[in-house]
């Protein structure tokens, strides 16, 4: 009986240890791409195209993150994206929570249907709806302002609001119940009752914006004409022909590792409870 539990638990250590050999390969093979562009901006530019690839740069050059945020115009182009991130992540935590709300806890005719007919709209494709939204936000004079890559936030996302719908769907009609007996009306309830029970999701709704507006390259690009309004990917583009003699790769290489960072941050940061609560979204619904 002993050996035949030996023998099982020797099986289940070298299937374990052929699992984390494989996880272990390709995820070298995933971050090798970052880990190559970071080499990159501490190298000098004789090094970029040498055979055989110099993975550890020598000497190290500091100097390329400087020569970036020159080039990047850091202060101006950071400011730039932190309103429109800014806008995005309470743009879309207030539409996105006000909304799932209605639709998990309040009753009112054809709300599943206008629920389905909100998902439904995830299918149709961002390029289907790209020129008819460009000419409305003309028509109302909103080109080369922030206005069409803040203010449709406001209007909700139909995956947040169906993350958020579903987490509201996991705590108890008890505390409603209780809380309209007391007098709170709907809006009261949304606001001190299941807003402060859903900091969590909120959370990932707030990481999942700050991310998409952080790296959102076609937006400013069709919107923003001025390059004084351009944001960090904008003006990373720009670099290829900055200089006069060519692309600065190690300059471009360390600017986008200036513009990766944040969100490598935040996943190291956050991930545990990014992952935990996008689990939670589906235990009810």
């Amino acid at each position: 009986m002993s050996i035949t539990y030996k023998s099982k638990r020797k099986k289940e250590l070298f299937l374990k240890i052929i699992v984390y050999i494989f996880l272990a390969v390709f995820s070298g093979i995933f971050i090798f791409p970052l880990l190559w562009m970071v080499s990159t901006s501490l190298k000098p530019e004789t090094q970029i195209f040498t055979f055989p690839p110099q993975l550890i740069p020598r000497p190290v050059v500091w100097q390329n993150y400087p020569t970036a945020v020159s080039l990047l115009k850091f202060g101006t182009t950071l400011i730039n994206t932190l309103i429109i991130v800014i806008g995005n992540v309470i743009g879309s935590i207030f539409s996105s929570s006000l909304v799932a709300y209605s639709f998990a806890r309040l009753r009112w005719p054809g709300r599943d249907f206008f629920f389905i007919l909100l998902l439904s709209t995830m299918m149709i494709p961002s390029m289907v709806t790209l020129l008819p939204v460009f000419i409305v936000f003309n028509k109302l004079g909103w080109v080369n302002t922030f206005k069409p890559l803040i203010i449709p936030s406001f209007f909700g996302s139909p995956f947040s609001i169906f993350l958020v719908r579903q987490f509201f769907m996991t705590i108890p009609n008890d505390l409603s119940d209780a809380a309209r007996i007391d007098g709170c009306s709907e809006f009261m309830i949304y606001l001190r009752i299941i807003l402060p029970l859903s900091k969590a999701i909120l959370a990932v709704i707030a990481i999942f914006s700050f991310i998409g507006a952080w790296s959102d390259f076609l937006g400013p690009l069709i919107y923003l004409n001025d390059d004084k309004k351009w944001t960090l990917g904008l003006m990373l583009y720009a670099m290829r022909s900055a200089q006069a003699w060519g692309i600065h790769w190690p300059a471009l290489m360390a600017g986008s590792t200036l513009m990766t960072l944040p969100i490598i941050i935040i996943f190291f940061f956050t991930q545990k409870t990014f992952i935990q609560n996008i689990t939670l979204t589906g235990i009810k619904g």
